[in-house]
């Protein structure tokens, strides 16, 4: 008689294994961006908790926010200071952080990830 076999075939397991390595490498490539950007989301909730904060000018809170990005280890080069927007309206102040990261995926391929993120500084709550 013969016997059923059971089980996944070497093919099966090398199709298997790169569709798994290619969302890891995904992965390995994408984390490190969204740590980043957790980072930064920290950083702005560190700002709006200073006292006086929605008095405080532009500079001030470029220069800040360059002290806690440190701390949070968000690179120097991953926030351009163009990308810190203070607005204010209607005796309300929001602190506003949007940027692009680009990440080299594979030879020419990039992962291109836009962040966007809106904190009041007059003690309301960010979106």
């Amino acid at each position: 008689m013969r016997r059923r076999s059971r089980g996944i075939t070497l093919i099966g397991f090398l199709i298997l294994l790169s569709v798994v390595g290619f969302f890891a490498y995904l992965a390995m490539r994408l984390v490190p961006l969204y740590v980043e950007y957790m980072g930064v989301v920290k950083a702005m909730e560190q700002v709006r908790a200073e006292p006086g904060a929605q008095n405080k000018s532009a500079e001030d809170i470029r220069r800040s926010l360059s002290l806690k990005f440190n701390t949070q280890y968000v690179g120097d080069e991953a926030i351009p200071p163009q990308a810190i927007q203070v607005v204010r309206q209607n005796n309300a102040s929001t602190l506003r952080i949007r940027y692009e990261r680009r990440v080299p995926f594979v030879y020419n391929l990039e992962i291109l990830a836009t962040f966007d993120k809106s904190v009041s500084l007059s003690g309301g709550t960010g979106y």
